[in-house]
């Protein structure tokens, strides 16, 4: 790639009425470009409206270097370089945050009451210009664009970052349980010791209490199952509609992806995004990097990033380091107004982006999120990730269409999730505090009048096949069902009123009662004592008739959950997995130890992240080919 200004001849001073020389007719001067090239150029911006310049630059013709050097030739505006020439700390006072990001520019010197400003967008600056205050004026200078993001956290990472973690206002978040650990602890550990005391004293009787409960929250989850596998196979589906039409113009998709401590995975990660077939004119890459992730950012160096991608920087604050606080920051930064988030190890079909936007256009106006389907390519590592599978195909392929065509509300996962923007920042993102922030904004989605579509895309990732990772992630994903419910439960009449009935019951099913039957997975345990010709504790306060209908109930709650995955992996893809459905009620036997991990946190670090490794899975199973063919 050759230097633009190595290769441009200035041009003329402009004269009075004289239009300045169109951008591409600079580049094809230059020699950057041949005539074919612009005609091509041309013909895409009149397709996708957007920059001539983000064109050229997606298409590797040219580099957003070269941009800002042919705008300022252009526009006869200086051309500075904030990497190498960044504005001091005392410039923030010029402009606020909000400001500098909404119009994407970074005050960069003063000259008396003259205020440089650096954009990359010098057409648009006639609306900067009006945020000057009285006997200040703004004039605009020309950086790269990428260059304007990192000049913006710069000046402002600090408070935007405190932003980020108190986006969303107390009474929907956690955050409030910063204070009042040791009232937590005090709490737990009394009932703790009552437990134990009753135990003690009256061991048949407590037993039998938690017996009924255990009965309750499994009637709830097994009535849950059981309507959704119905809704799946018996319930009248909507005649088969054409392919949605892509809208035109076509809207800037935005798509969040965090990373952590990753060592390994940047390059495999560019090389699956590079196959989408959205236009990348069009598509904003985000990687979300903590500050202190040297890891990461030296993993990102010595990677070649295609143009479309960007690379955002969350400062350090308050100790608080979480996946949902990164979407937070970053979203400021992105472009599009569809915003999408993706896992690090993901790899989703080529047309994944295409089909969300053609969704979004033909949705109703109340549709504020679009959810793939997730899939794992290393299910025939060990047994526990073909479990992993088994159960991850029997939740989206089975019980979460069953939610959805019940008109519950559905939670969602962390990743092949696409919003509409709009609708997100007026729900002010992702709670920083809650480690299932995904599900906790379904519901919040839910109770503020808007609704989540599933699409049949598929996103292929990794799935957990070690079994204290396992323990671990899964400890993350209870906790925070439980940390939801707590937060929505607050004020119950008025859950109930804004969801109603049915949504209350499913709100209660999905984050209350599934972390109970992990809770009370031991109690189930105990009727193995029957088998071996023990009396059952309980058999003396239920009778032996009760004592045996409770028995057979729980072997039908299993026998349902193989059904459930049998239908689930009964397909061409799954159909290897069909003989491990036997393996699940000990693969399940995991998620008590999790379950117990997870009360632990609850009560004294809630806000703990437990992340997940990725890239551990290594070259002995790779991702499919990222076709349509999953579908």
């Amino acid at each position: 790639m050759r230097d633009l200004r190595l290769h441009f001849t200035a041009p003329e001073p402009a004269r009075p009425g004289k239009p300045p020389v169109p951008f591409g007719r600079l580049l094809v001067n230059a020699g950057l470009i041949d005539q074919a090239d612009l005609v091509h150029a041309l013909e895409q911006q009149d397709a996708l409206g957007v920059p001539l310049g983000d064109i050229l630059v997606a298409q590797g013709k040219i580099t957003w270097s070269h941009v800002a050097d042919a705008l300022s030739l252009q526009h006869q505006i200086q051309r500075i370089d904030l990497q190498c020439d960044p504005p001091s700390p005392m410039m923030a006072e010029h402009l606020s945050a909000l400001d500098c990001l909404r119009y994407r520019v970074v005050p960069w010197r003063s000259l008396g009451n003259t205020i440089l400003i650096a954009t990359s967008a010098p057409d648009a600056f006639g609306a900067v210009r009006e945020l000057a205050s009285d006997g200040m004026t703004f004039l605009p200078v020309i950086a790269e664009d990428s260059q304007i993001s990192q000049g913006i956290s710069d000046l402002h990472g600090p408070s935007l970052a405190r932003r980020a973690a108190l986006r969303v206002p107390p009474v929907e978040s956690c955050r409030t349980w910063q204070v009042g650990k040791a009232n937590r602890t005090a709490g737990a550990a009394a009932l703790v010791m009552l437990l134990a005391v009753l135990a003690m004293m009256e061991p048949a009787r407590t037993i039998t209490i938690l017996m009924i409960w255990a009965l309750c929250t499994s009637f709830l989850t097994v009535s849950l199952r059981s309507l959704s596998l119905f809704a799946q196979m018996f319930a009248i589906r909507p005649p088969q509609s054409s392919p949605a039409s892509v809208p035109a113009p076509l809207p800037r998709v935005s798509v969040l992806v965090p990373l952590l401590r990753e060592k390994e995975i940047a390059t495999a990660l560019i090389a699956r995004l590079g196959q989408l077939t959205y236009p990348k004119a069009l598509l904003q890459i985000v990687l979300v990097l903590e500050e202190g992730d040297t890891v990461t950012r030296d993993t990102i160096a010595r990677t070649l990033l295609p143009p479309w991608f960007d690379v955002i920087e969350v400062p350090q604050a308050n100790r608080l380091q979480t996946k949902p606080r990164a979407l937070n920051y970053a979203l400021d930064f992105c472009k599009g107004s569809i915003i999408g988030v993706w896992d690090a190890e993901d790899a989703p079909e080529v047309d994944q982006i295409d089909r969300v936007v053609a969704h979004f256009a033909e949705a109703p106006a109340n549709v504020a999120c679009v959810q793939g389907i997730l899939d794992y390519y290393n299910a025939r590592t060990n047994w526990i990730s073909r479990c992993f599978t088994i159960e991850y195909a029997s939740w989206w392929r089975v019980i979460l269409p069953g939610i959805a065509r019940l008109g519950l509300i559905l939670p969602l996962g962390g990743t092949t999730l696409f919003f509409k923007r709009d609708i997100l920042e007026q729900l002010c993102g992702w709670d920083a505090h809650n480690v299932t922030e995904d599900a906790d904004l379904g519901v919040r989605l839910a109770r503020h009048g808007y609704k989540t579509d599933l699409l049949p895309t598929v996103t292929f990732e990794e799935a957990n096949f070690r079994a204290w990772p396992w323990v671990k992630q899964r400890s993350r994903w209870l906790k925070g069902f439980l940390i939801t419910w707590c937060v929505h439960m607050r004020q119950p009449h008025k859950l109930l009123r804004e969801v109603g009935i049915a949504r209350f019951l499913g709100i209660q099913t999905l984050f209350l009662a599934t972390f109970s039957q992990f809770i009370c997975a031991p109690l189930l345990w105990t009727f193995c004592l029957t088998l071996a010709g023990v009396t059952h504790p309980a058999e003396a306060t239920l009778g032996t008739p009760m004592l045996a209908g409770l028995f057979y109930f729980f072997i039908f709650a299993e026998a349902l959950n193989m059904v459930i995955a049998a239908k689930a992996v009964g397909g061409r893809d799954h159909r290897h997995l069909l003989p491990w459905i036997l393996a699940l009620p000990f693969y399940f036997i995991l998620g008590t130890f999790a379950a117990y991990k997870a009360l632990y946190e609850f009560v004294v670090s809630p806000f703990y992240w437990d992340k997940t490794e990725h890239g551990v899975a290594g070259n002995r199973e790779t991702p499919p080919p990222a076709t349509a063919s999953a579908r």
